[in-house]
C-alpha cells in the first residue's frame, strides 16, 4: 500500500513538474504565443529583417525590425512614408511579424491600394529591465531608460539617415497594441515634429507612472495649432472592458479638443485563443488601423502634389 501511494505521489510530482516546466517555457521562453495563430499569406514578396544601431539614449546597441516596400531597391529616387509599430507587454522587435504576421497584412493592403508603399519599423521598446510577463515597457524617459527619446527621436534620425523617407511628420505614423498603443501616443504626442498620425489597438491612455505619462491628460497641454496636425485611430475589443472604457474616454477627449479621430469597437480583445482574441484580434484589425493610416498618407500626398504643381 505504501509503495503504491509513493508511486502515485511520484507520478503526481512528475506531472506537476512537467506542467510547471511547460508553463515556464510557454510564458518566459516562447512569449505566450497564440494557441490558434492567424491564417496568413506566406508568399508576400516582403522581407522582415532585424537591424541594430548604437543608442546614446539607452547606452547600448538596440534592435528594430524593418520591412521595406515593394520595389524599394529598383527605384533609387522615390521616397516613402514611415510607420512605427510598437509591441505590447512581453514583446520585442519581432512580435508584429512572428505573432501578428504584419507582412501578410501589408501584402493585402498594398494589393488593394489601401496603403501606399511604406517603410515599416518595429522597434524593440523594452526598457533596461528587459521583457517580462510581469511588467510592460516604460514607454517614456524614466529610471528604467530613455525609451521615449530612443523611439520618438533617436530611431527617427537613424531611419531617416538609412532609408529614403519622406521627411514631413504628416508622412510618419506610430501605433501599437495594448501597452504599445499607450506608448505610441505617450511618445508620439511629445514628438509632433516627427509624427502626426497615431493609432492604438486595445490600448490605454492613463498610466500608473503618473500624469506626465498619461496621454489622456497630456494631450490637453498641446497647443490648438498642434492639435490640428494630429490624426488618430482608436479601436478596442468588446471583451476588454477596462481597455474599452479607457479608449472611449480618450476618444471623447479628442472630440472635445477638436482633434480628428476615428473610434471603432470590435468583438473580442486580449487573450491567447479564439478568432477574435489575442494576436488574431491584433492581426485582423491591423488592417483597419493601417487602412486609416493609408487614407491619411494619401491625403498628405495629394496636398503635396497640388502644392508642387502650383509652382
Amino acid at each position: 500500500m505504501k509503495l503504491r501511494f509513493g508511486k502515485i505521489l511520484g507520478i503526481l510530482a512528475g506531472t506537476i513538474a512537467f506542467l510547471a516546466a511547460t508553463g515556464y517555457w510557454y510564458i518566459f521562453i516562447a512569449g505566450a504565443p497564440q494557441l490558434d495563430p492567424p491564417q496568413v499569406e506566406r508568399n508576400t514578396g516582403l522581407t522582415f529583417q532585424l537591424e541594430t544601431f548604437n543608442s546614446k539614449a539607452m547606452g547600448e546597441v538596440r534592435t528594430y525590425g524593418l520591412i521595406l516596400p515593394p520595389g524599394y531597391t529598383k527605384n533609387s529616387v522615390r521616397r516613402y512614408p514611415v510607420i512605427f509599430l510598437l509591441h505590447g507587454g512581453h514583446g520585442d522587435a519581432r512580435a508584429y511579424q512572428d505573432k501578428a504576421a504584419v507582412t501578410s497584412v501589408l501584402h493585402d493592403l498594398y494589393k488593394s491600394g489601401k496603403l501606399p508603399p511604406s517603410i515599416v519599423i518595429t522597434p524593440d521598446g523594452n526598457d533596461r529591465r528587459g521583457s517580462s510577463p510581469f511588467w510592460d515597457s516604460d514607454y517614456y524617459d524614466g529610471a528604467n531608460g530613455n525609451v521615449g527619446t530612443l523611439i520618438g527621436s533617436e530611431l527617427v534620425q537613424v531611419v531617416k539617415s538609412r532609408y529614403r523617407t519622406l521627411e514631413q511628420p504628416q508622412f510618419w505614423a506610430m501605433g501599437g497594441q495594448s501597452s504599445g498603443g499607450w506608448g505610441a501616443f505617450n511618445i508620439g504626442l511629445r514628438h509632433l515634429n516627427n509624427f502626426n498620425i497615431f493609432f492604438s489597438s486595445s490600448g490605454y491612455f492613463t498610466d500608473t507612472s503618473g500624469a506626465a505619462n498619461s496621454p489622456q491628460l497630456f494631450i490637453k497641454q498641446i497647443s490648438a495649432t498642434q492639435r490640428q496636425q494630429i490624426r488618430a485611430f482608436l479601436d478596442a475589443g468588446e471583451a476588454d472592458r477596462e481597455f474599452l472604457d479607457s479608449t472611449q474616454q480618450f476618444h471623447q477627449t479628442l472630440n472635445q479638443l477638436g482633434i480628428a479621430n476615428e473610434f471603432r469597437v470590435f468583438p473580442g480583445g486580449h487573450g491567447i485563443v479564439g478568432g477574435d482574441f489575442g494576436w488574431n484580434y491584433w492581426h485582423k484589425h491591423l488592417t483597419d488601423q493601417l487602412s486609416y493610416v493609408g487614407q491619411q498618407f494619401k491625403i498628405a500626398l495629394a496636398k503635396e502634389n497640388k502644392i508642387v504643381k502650383s509652382f
